[in-house]
Parts: structure tokens; C-alpha cells; sequence
């Protein structure tokens, strides 16, 4: 092998100063596999070297919490009844961007697997998914990909894909983002923690064999992406769901027995990661035998094995003398396993390869928390901002024909109805889905034996992030805390996927630093701490610099009491009463009418004040708990017209409200103000609902009411419920099966 030098380390991702780095701590120059595995475990994947400053001011503590955002590898919180909901979001970009089936399919594998290799049952997916300009071919190409890649994994694992979300903007054309979230249950107490506990104790590899597929996956997923990213298309990985499933009922009937000491999934960086993560949180070490790990292919070497990122692979530290009873039940599932190696005490992972020491490092060195670097990168204010802060609603002209407006904002792909994506979910296996064909802003999950549900959303609207990151961050949590708490839940807690472009871009790190101060705001606020999740950097095109729109993407829990306080959105009887709750300061800044109707992009942030926010929410919860709100629905995308015509389509029950003519009518039915929620009540409860919201000092407007099939505004026909069902319905649809990938 060649003589290792900062040029070896320069193409394998290091920096200069980070080799010198190893050197000094090894007090020698590290060998070719050495320095690979420090790639992969210093990568920004890994390591978070860039990112883990900023992500320690968020609150991790809660009444809820059952471990500390980082102590596991998702999160977990108690819902009562001596259960746990273990949850986590991550990102599988880069290679979803490059082969999307692969990409997006493997993603929903490996968070899956990092829910039951804690010992939890996965009961629920969501996924947030960012494409370009849904009018060219290769949008519609990683579109069908991706949503195809996620339903044909899913419906194979047997667990239902329950809600998320669906973008389109062409920040997105280079770097799309494919977010997964898993959900989970488990026995409070049952958990498995990802230790490696006990010198002795033998570790066994389960599951599929190990093949060349994902190698340097980590790595990859650390830099942006260029044309000559389709050279590392082996960084993608193929994945089997049938596999994972019989992984899965292996992992619970092995966690039922008591044997295992540890384990973990083999995700990014493989063998390397689940080895060192391990023994560093334990203080212990590891000798490994690499000839032992069973392989697809046999003239592998030992670097290409330890950072082999082949799915469906699993590490358990087992107690010795239950080998025999592990064994058994891998048998049992048909599953390839082999033991490769031992716990030690020497704080070291050794990696032995016919015979020879093929790598020898301190486990503590390689890992967050331990000896990965740690940077504070400088950030300035981009100069968009100028231009987002001298945006004016003035400089807006108003439409003469907003019949004309609103059947064009009911057609956006941003706001339309994304049955065609969803429709590919199987959401009903596992029969605890409660809103499939109920109409809720957050998807529901009965937990079964008792009367209480889990609601779950993802939420993030990145155009408000990208006109003020700290604000948009904010309002990413509270809208989805709003959808908890309109559904009829109690948000409970967050994980979130931080996609961002390049760390080292100022005007990037100035975007993820001012997201994290207003997520901590947020979830302070509304009481939801982070559980953890993963930071996705270098959403960026080398070519033009060009990075997406900052995501911040906030998968959230809460729970729902009583089956009676499910909530939906539906308008239910004509001449119910529709009020809005929250203030009326209507505002045009950063809405799809903006950006999409008037072709601005750069615009201020919608109104949004976190009391106001926390106020509504608070007394929404109450109204629900009264049994008077027969829908409940909040405003977001498209305005007060959006929100409205989605609570008529269900029913076909149309609206006839007045706005407030003091307010440009433009604004007032498309604006995005934050903070406001849209009630239905029967007409007998008026002044009951109205003496309880002026008691809670919230502002409201009585709007009008629920009528026939038709939408009136201002005494204005505004056309058929069925008139805009077709655009809703359709328009996305449409869209995707025209083009050369139709």
C-alpha cells in the first residue's frame, strides 16, 4: 500500500489540518484504512463537526422525555400506560438525487431501523419531500422515482406511510431532499440502548451480507453535488424491505429475551460507525475480524468492508454464554448473522483482516462528543436580504378578477392536492391509521388497548426560512404544533432534518445559525424540546453555488387523550358558523400569491408572534375539549381561501363569509399571516364559543357560514365546489404524467 499523505487525506474529504490533527493524536502516521475510517467518521455526516455548536442551544428537557437529544439514536418520549413513542427524521438527499428508486427506498430502511434497533415497533413513516420546477422531465423523473422508491419499501415492510409533504421550487432542480420519519412504540423500560457493554462479550453481524454498494456513502453525503457526482453512484445503496422485515422480528424477539447488551443499525460509514459509536459511549473497545463478516463479494478489502454502507445489517453486543439462544432465533428468521468479534477494555476498536492488524484506533477519537473536530464556522448576512427587506405591498399590484386568482392559487403544485403521491402509500396496513379517510391537519395512529392516539406531522415552509431564518424556523415548529393541536392533540415533542447548503458558504452558516436560535425560541414556547435528528449540509450545486432554500424540517409527536377530542377539518352541516381565530393583520410577504401569481421571490415574512401563536393554540385545545368545534383547520399555503376550500371539498359544502373591507381582498383571502385558525360551530353554540374566546383575550372574527355547494365572498359567486374539486384534485396529477418520463 502507498505511503499515506495530507494529499491521500485531501481526497478522501479531510482537510489539511484535520490530517495533522490525527497525526498528533495517534502520535503516528494513520495507514490507508485508518485514514478511511476518519474519513467517513469526521465527515459532517457523521461527526456534525460543523453544526454541533449551534445544535446544543435547543432545548432537550421535558417532562415527556425519556433520552436526551443524542443519547440514543432517535427519540424518546412517554405517552402514559407505561409506553414510549420512539421517533426520528433523516435525510437521504444526495442519493435520492442521484438514483432516486434507490435513494428514497433505502431511506425509509435505515430510519426505520433506527426505531426498532432501540426495541421499538415501527407503527407509522412520514416523509417531506423538496423537487424543482414540477414542469421539466427530470423533476418528473425523480418525482416518480422517489415516490415510487418510498412506496414500494414501505408497503413491503408492512408500515403505513401516514402523512408529509410535497414542494416544488426550483431551488430544489439540483438538490432535491427526501426526509423520512419513523415512528415507534415500546414498552417503557424495553429499550435497547446502542452500548457495547461488558469485555468478553461476543458481537455478532446479522441480517444481509456486505457488498461494495454505499461505500464512502458518508462522505458523499458531505459534499455538494456536480456534474460528476454520477461517478458515485456505488455511494447509493440497494435495499431489501422483505429483508428488513424479518430483521425487524428478529430485533423484537431478540430484545424479549434479554440477551443483548447492545445494538445498533448499520447506517452511515457501516461496520466503522456501529463498531466505534458503540464502544466510545461505553468506554470500551472492540477486536473485529473481518474475515468473519459474511460478504457478496470475497476480494473485498478491509477498508471497503468497514465502510460498506450495504443495507439491512444490524450490530449486537450479546451476553456471552446466550449465544446459542441469539443464534436460534437468527435461524429461526433465516437470517445470515456470524460473529465477528468481542467486547474488550482497552477503549480501542481493532479491525484484523486475514489475519494482520488492518486498523487500530481509539474508539473515543472518532466520534461525536469524543475527538471529531468541532467548528464554529464565520457567517455574515447574504445579500438577498437587501432585497427581501425592501420588498412593499405597495409594489403589488391588485387583480381585478380574484375568481380568477383563486382559481389559480387552488392549481398550484404547492397547494394542490398530492393524491397521486400518496395514493402509491399503502396508509391503512397494520389497521391503527385514523386518518385516511377522516380529513385532519396531522395524520392519526390509534395506540392499540387504549383510548389515546398519536398525532404526527411534518412541517416546514422553507420560502419563509429563506426570507428570515429565524422567524421561518419559528414558524416551522408552531405550524406544526398548529396541526397537532387542530387534529385534537397535545404536541408533545420534535425531531427535526436540517437541510442546508454548504457550512463553509458565510451567507449559508448565517441561514442554519439564525434557524436554530428561532427553533429554540419555538420550542421553548410551545413547550416542545428536540429529541434529536440530523443535519444535512451541502444542499448546493458546485457549478453556480446555487443552494437550496434553507429546510428546516420539523417532524413532530403529540398525543391525542380521548378518541372524542379527534378533530377534523371537514365542514360538516349547512349554516354552521365559521369563525377565525387570531389576529386579522393580513400580510402578503413570502405567500405562493406572491411568488407565484405576481412572480416575486423575494418578499418579507408573514406577520407571526409566538404569544399570539401560543394563545391561539392554548385556546383551541380548550374549545375542542368542550365537544362545540365541528371542524378545525389552520391557515397556511394559499390564505383564508385555501383553508376554507379544503374544508369544503370533503363534504362538497360550500362557504359564504365577508371579509374585512378595510384590508386589500387580495391579502386578506391569500396572505399568509401566521398564527390563525378556522373553526366551525353550530349556530345554537355562537355565543357559548364567542364568551370563551373573548375570555382567553384572543382576537376572532365571526366569518359567516357553511352553505349549499357554491363559495360567496362578498355577496361574489365565486364558482362550485365541484368547479374547483376538478383543479384541486387534478392539477398536480396532470402535471406529472405529461413529459418524456410520463
Amino acid at each position: 500500500m502507498s505511503e499515506v499523505t495530507v494529499d491521500t487525506a485531501k481526497s478522501l474529504g479531510l482537510l489539511p489540518q484535520e490530517f495533522d490533527l490525527i497525526v498528533e493524536k495517534l502520535g503516528r502516521t494513520p495507514n490507508f484504512n485508518e485514514l478511511s475510517i476518519y474519513s467517513v467518521m469526521w465527515s459532517e455526516h457523521c461527526s456534525y463537526k460543523n453544526s454541533i455548536l449551534w445544535l446544543k442551544k435547543l432545548p432537550k428537557e421535558g417532562d415527556m422525555m425519556l433520552a436526551k437529544a443524542g443519547e440514543e439514536n432517535a427519540g424518546l418520549v412517554d405517552i402514559g400506560g407505561g409506553l414510549a413513542c420512539c421517533f426520528k427524521i433523516e435525510s437521504h438527499n444526495h442519493p435520492s438525487a442521484i438514483e432516486p428508486y434507490q435513494g428514497a427506498a433505502t431511506g425509509v430502511g435505515g430510519i426505520n431501523r433506527d426505531i426498532f434497533s432501540m426495541g421499538a415497533r415501527p407503527i407509522a413513516q412520514l416523509n417531506s419531500l423538496r423537487f424543482g420546477n414540477i414542469d421539466t422531465d427530470r423533476t418528473r423523473w425523480l418525482v416518480k422515482g422517489v415516490v415510487k422508491g418510498i412506496g414500494d419499501y414501505g408497503n413491503s415492510f408492512g408500515i403505513p406511510t401516514v402523512g408529509g409533504e410535497v414542494y416544488f421550487d426550483d431551488c430544489y432542480e439540483t438538490n432535491i431532499l427526501v426526509n423520512a420519519m419513523s415512528v415507534g412504540i415500546v414498552e417503557v423500560g424495553k429499550t435497547i440502548s446502542a452500548v457495547a457493554d461488558g469485555p468478553g462479550n461476543p458481537v455478532y453481524i446479522f441480517g444481509s451480507r456486505t457488498g461494495k454498494d454505499g461505500i464512502h456513502g458518508a462522505a458523499f453525503a458531505s459534499k455538494d453535488i456536480s456534474e460528476d457526482s454520477m461517478e458515485d453512484l456505488p455511494a447509493v445503496q440497494v435495499g431489501d424491505p422483505f429483508w428488513e422485515k424479518l430483521i425487524l422480528e428478529a430485533s423484537m424477539e431478540l430484545r424479549d429475551t434479554g440477551a443483548i447488551v447492545g445494538m445498533q443499525d448499520m447506517g452511515a460509514a457501516g461496520i466503522t460507525c456501529s463498531t466505534s459509536e458503540m464502544s466510545a459511549k461505553s468506554g470500551t473497545g472492540m477486536l473485529i475480524d473481518l474475515d468473519k463478516v459474511p460478504l457478496r463479494q470475497e476480494d473485498m478489502t478491509a477498508w471497503e468492508i468497514l465502510l460498506s454502507e450495504s443495507q439491512e445489517r444490524m450490530l449486537a453486543v450479546v451476553q456471552k454464554g446466550r449465544e446459542a439462544e441469539v443464534e436460534a432465533i437468527l435461524e429461526k428468521w433465516e437470517l445470515i448473522y456470524a460473529k465477528i468479534g468481542e467486547v474488550t477494555d482497552t477503549g480501542r476498536v481493532v479491525y484484523l483482516r486475514h489475519g494482520e492488524v488492518a486498523a487500530d484506533l481509539p474508539a473515543d477519537h472518532l466520534v461525536l462528543g469524543g475527538g471529531a473536530p468541532v467548528y464554529e464556522r464565520e457567517y455574515s448576512e447574504p445579500a438577498y436580504v437587501d432585497k427581501v427587506n425592501s420588498f412593499s405591498t405597495n409594489d403589488v399590484p391588485e387583480p381585478q378578477n380574484l375568481q380568477k386568482v383563486a382559481r389559480f392559487i387552488a392549481g398550484l403544485p404547492n397547494i394542490a392536492s398530492k393524491r397521486w403521491v400518496y395514493r402509491q402509500y399503502d396508509s391503512m396496513v397494520g389497521t391503527i391509521t385514523q386518518s385516511t379517510n377522516r380529513h385532519t391537519d396531522a395524520a392519526i395512529v390509534h395506540i392499540h388497548g387504549t383510548d389515546r392516539s398519536l398525532a404526527l406531522t411534518v412541517d416546514c415552509n422553507s420560502r419563509y426560512v429563506y426570507a428570515d431564518p429565524e422567524t421561518g424556523a419559528a414558524i416551522a415548529v408552531a405550524e406544526a404544533a398548529r396541526n397537532i393541536v387542530c387534529s385534537g392533540g397535545i404536541p408533545s415533542a420534535i425531531t427535526n432534518c436540517l437541510n442546508f447548503g454548504n457550512p463553509y458558504d458565510k451567507g449559508v452558516y448565517w441561514q442554519f445559525a439564525n434557524s436554530i436560535l428561532g427553533m429554540k425560541a419555538a420550542c421553548e414556547k410551545l413547550g416542545t424540546p428536540v429529541t434529536g435528528g440530523n443535519v444535512s449540509f451541502y444542499n448546493q450545486n458546485t457549478e453556480d453555488g446555487t443552494a437550496v432554500y434553507p429546510t428546516p424540517t420539523i417532524g413532530m409527536v403529540g398525543l391525542i387523550e380521548k378518541q372524542e377530542h379527534i378533530t377534523t377539518l371537514d365542514f360538516k352541516d349547512d349554516g354552521d358558523v365559521i369563525i377565525m381565530l387570531g389576529k386579522e393583520i393580513v400580510c402578503l410577504g413570502s405567500s405562493q400569491y406572491v411568488a407565484k401569481f405576481h412572480g416575486i421571490e423575494h418578499s418579507m415574512v408573514p406577520h407571526f408572534h409566538l404569544d399570539e401563536e401560543y394563545a391561539v393554540q392554548q385556546l383551541t385545545t380548550q374549545l375542542i375539549r368542550t365537544g362545540k368545534i365541528k371542524s378545525c383547520h389552520d391557515i397556511s399555503e394559499g390564505g383564508l381561501f385555501i383553508n376554507l376550500l379544503e374544508s369544503s371539498l370533503p363534504n362538497g359544502l360550500g362557504f359564504d363569509i365577508e371579509t374585512n373591507r378595510s384590508e386589500r381582498p387580495d391579502a386578506y383571502l391569500f396572505g399568509e399571516g401566521q398564527s390563525r385558525i378556522v373553526i366551525s360551530i353550530d349556530p345554537a353554540d355562537l355565543q357559548a364559543v364567542q364568551e370563551q374566546i373573548t375570555a382567553a383575550h384572543v382576537h376572532f372574527r365571526v366569518l359567516g357560514k357553511v352553505s349549499g355547494n357554491h363559495i360567496f365572498i362578498d355577496n361574489e359567486d365565486y364558482g362550485s365546489i365541484d368547479e374547483f374539486r376538478k383543479i384541486y384534485d387534478n392539477s398536480v396529477e396532470e402535471k406529472l404524467r405529461v413529459g418524456a418520463y410520463a
